[in-house]
């Protein structure tokens, strides 16, 4: 075989598209406490140009425990309007019993979330340190993640905030302004 014809590789594309529609419009069943939210940026063509596109991504985990993407969409950006319309698509289609959204810090999509479902916002801990390590020097991000990253593995607030500050410690950034958000 040399080769697939031009029209052997748009009837592969022709099912490829159907499969995906299916997959991205099936009805979304059960409660869906936890629902992580991201997006990234990809380069396609678009008339005949190269643009920068948001794809976003919804990924819950229901009350077995089990994780499924639960949705996905290409846009423009990542604005509040475009949040808010694909959160609306994953509501129509069956996505409740959301408490608890995991994301970035993304404003736009802070407020689609306000807006829309009505849960509980937590800052994903990946995107956390990612910002922390960016206000560390390279020099000293290791240090910020060795420090910071141990909270993140105890089993409770007050667990975390005795790793985060122990009592009597004390640390060369003790006096520095805190972060919002960051344990007292």
């Amino acid at each position: 075989m040399d080769g697939i014809s031009k029209s052997q590789v748009s009837r592969l594309c022709a099912e490829i598209d159907g499969r995906v529609k299916d997959f991205l419009t099936r009805p979304i069943e059960g409660d869906w406490p936890y629902l992580w939210l991201d997006a990234t940026y990809v380069k396609v063509r678009e008339a005949g140009r190269i643009v920068s596109v948001a794809v976003t991504v919804a990924v819950g985990v229901n009350g077995d425990g089990r994780r499924e993407v639960l949705g996905m969409a290409v846009g423009p950006s990542e604005a509040e309007t475009f949040w808010t319309e694909f959160l609306r698509s994953l509501t129509r289609r069956g996505l409740h019993g959301v408490k608890l959204v995991i994301s970035d810090a993304h404003e736009g999509l802070k407020a689609a979330v306000s807006r829309v479902r009505h849960a509980t916002w937590q800052r994903c801990r990946v995107h956390f340190m990612r910002n922390a390590n960016a206000h560390a020097g390279k020099t000293q991000r290791r240090i910020v993640s060795a420090w910071v990253g141990p909270a993140f593995a105890q089993d409770d607030a007050p667990a975390a905030h005795a790793q985060w500050r122990p009592s009597g410690a004390t640390s060369p950034t003790s006096s520095a302004p805190r972060c919002h958000g960051s344990p007292p």
